[in-house]
This record gives C-alpha cells, sequence and structure tokens, in this order.
C-alpha cells in the first residue's frame, strides 16, 4: 500500500437535488426533500472519505444556496478552495423514485446556471492544479454549456501538459446534449483523447467512435469495443464498466470490468435487493476503483472494491456516498448482514 495518499482535482457543477418523499410522483404532495450533489462532486466527496485529499473545482452562485453547498462539501473533507462564487443561479435536478415496475425519472433545470455560464478562462488551471496527481472529469460538464465544454477540455489538456493522470467518466445524458444542439462525439472525443482512464461502455465507445457494435455476441461486445478504444486513443491504459441487470426497480444485479491492453478482469454479479437510492452510484464505483489503483491494490482487488462501493451507495439517500474504505473492505470480506456492535 502506498504510504502518501493521492490528490485528486475533481470538476464539475455542484447541483441541488430536490426529490418526491418516499416513492411518491413529483409533488404528488407539496413537499420536496433537498440535498446536495453533482457526478463529479460524488467522486470528491466518497474519495475524501477513503482518506485521499480530494478538491472540488467548480462555480456555484453568490448567495446562500452555494455558501450551503460549499459548507456541505467542507462537513464530507472536501477542499473547496477552488470552487469560485458568482452572479447567477444554482443548477437544479428533481428525482421522482420509482418503485415496482415504475422507472425514477430525474428532471433537469440547469441551464444559465453560475457554473453553466462561467468563462473558461477564469479557471487558471496551474494554479488549481497544483499539488494534484490525478484529474477527474465526466461527460455532464461539457454537456452543460460551450463554456463548461471548452474549461473541460482546458483542465483536461492542461493535466496532461503537467502530468497528471486524467481520468475521463463518460456519463452521457442525452437530455442535456439535446439541449445544446451539438453533436457530442466531437467533444466527448476531444476528452477521451487526453483520458488516461476512461469509465466506459460499448455504448459510450461507439458514439465517440462513429462505431456499431451492437452485432458483437454479449460476450465479446466488451472486449471489442476497448479494442477499438485502445487503438484510437494510444495513451489509454484502463477502461472500466459496470454491466447491470434489472429484475425491477428495486432488484438489480451488478458486476464490473476493467479492460486493459493486454487483458481484462471482471467481477461476479452482486445481487441489489431493497434498493434505497440509485443515484450516484456509479460514481461510489468510480471512486472505489479509483482508490484501490492508487492504494497500491491490484486490478482485480481495485474493480472489487469498487463494485462493492457501488452496491453499498444503492442502500444510501442522497448523492453521496459517506462511507469509509473500512466500511467497503468489511463488505467484500464478509457479506454479513449481522448487527456489527
Amino acid at each position: 500500500m502506498n504510504k502518501k495518499p493521492y490528490s485528486f482535482a475533481c470538476f464539475g457543477e455542484l447541483l441541488l437535488r430536490l426529490s418526491a418523499p418516499g416513492r411518491e410522483l413529483l409533488l404528488q404532495s407539496p413537499h420536496l426533500h433537498t440535498t446536495f450533489g453533482g457526478a463529479e462532486a460524488n467522486v470528491a466527496v466518497a474519495l475524501a472519505g477513503f482518506g485521499h485529499h480530494a478538491a472540488m473545482v467548480s462555480v456555484v452562485p453568490d448567495n446562500a444556496i452555494g455558501a450551503a453547498a460549499l459548507g456541505e462539501l467542507r462537513r464530507r473533507g472536501v477542499d473547496v478552495t477552488g470552487v469560485f462564487a458568482a452572479d447567477g443561479r444554482m443548477g437544479l435536478y428533481f428525482l421522482e423514485t420509482g418503485s415496482g415496475n415504475r422507472a425514477s425519472r430525474v428532471l433537469y433545470d440547469r441551464a444559465h446556471s453560475a457554473f453553466a455560464l462561467s468563462a473558461p478562462e477564469q479557471y487558471r488551471w496551474n494554479e488549481l492544479l497544483e499539488g494534484a496527481d490525478v484529474l477527474h472529469l465526466s461527460g455532464i460538464t461539457p454537456a452543460v454549456s460551450a463554456q463548461a465544454a471548452q474549461a473541460a477540455l482546458d483542465a483536461a489538456r492542461r493535466a496532461r501538459e503537467r502530468g497528471l493522470t486524467v481520468v475521463f467518466d463518460g456519463n452521457f445524458r442525452s437530455t442535456l446534449w439535446r439541449a445544446r444542439d451539438v453533436e457530442p462525439s466531437l467533444i466527448l472525443h476531444k476528452l477521451f483523447a487526453c483520458a488516461d482512464m476512461l469509465f466506459a461502455d460499448d455504448r459510450d465507445i461507439a458514439l465517440v467512435l462513429g462505431r456499431d457494435f451492437s452485432r458483437e455476441s454479449a460476450e465479446n461486445i466488451g472486449r471489442v469495443s476497448a479494442d477499438a478504444a485502445f487503438s484510437a486513443f494510444p495513451q489509454l491504459t484502463r477502461i472500466m464498466a459496470t454491466q447491470r441487470v434489472q429484475h425491477s426497480v428495486d432488484h438489480h444485479e451488478l458486476s464490473a470490468t476493467m479492460h486493459t491492453r493486454s487483458g481484462c478482469v471482471f467481477t461476479p454479479a452482486l445481487t441489489i435487493a431493497q434498493i434505497v437510492d440509485r443515484i450516484g452510484t456509479g460514481d461510489a464505483f468510480a471512486a472505489g476503483v479509483l482508490h484501490g489503483l492508487f492504494s497500491g491494490m491490484s486490478d482485480a482487488d481495485a474493480l472489487a472494491f469498487g463494485l462493492a462501493a457501488g452496491c453499498l451507495k444503492h442502500s444510501i439517500p442522497g448523492d453521496f456516498f459517506p462511507l469509509g474504505a473500512a466500511d467497503v473492505t468489511a463488505f467484500c470480506r464478509e457479506r454479513r448482514f449481522d448487527v456489527r456492535r
């Protein structure tokens, strides 16, 4: 195990989440539960909980909501010195949690937020990346606005120049891209070209490369698409993804794969029943894998740790994953449900 915890910089938008209570429809009753989230912030919170230095880079509105968001990140151990306050509004999303055969639903209200309108040149990346080992980005950020897309690309390119490891999570959000009215593959291709590690599946790779892998068998599609990405992007070292089988909203099976240029490791599927909150589970998986890889675990152990973190997140309300590495390790080893005393 490495003695020095790694330092991660996470760039993206902080969001206010408003969710219907329990399994109600949105505004079925006049109540909404509020919490903060956002893909990159979710990763930062989890990494901080695993013992790493995690810094958030973002823009929030210069008002009480923005201040509350920063306070919540500080409480979770995240460094927010790289988060700026500006005029504007907070990006929002509304969550309606499904049940049984009724799927969950997310509605975005993010247009013209303080983050979306922030000028790319305001981010002084040499300063913001000082001391960082890893830059984490996701495909949500370039979908928010042209300004955010340019800032993400500037961050990725500057990080490569400085010798950081660049991690990119595909996180494709079709509703956000439709509002932008641009071709997402043109922008995502540039970001893939900067990444050392990808969290992406065959659909993400097909979109970026303009390829169709649908004729491949279920057993081969992951490897074939990964090989295509490795061929297109010579700097790539690893591609990670989860595979989800959904029996109902509340009963899933989750497994994971990690492709390298020399082979593939995978995990057996874990059963997830009585799901409390699916939001943020992919971010917990990503943070878990990154913690494992940068803590000296083997690829197989890092993947298993990430899958365990992702599975555990299904049992926790809210976007954030607040458990520590010891909790995830205990789940990996024991898989018991006795009360811990």
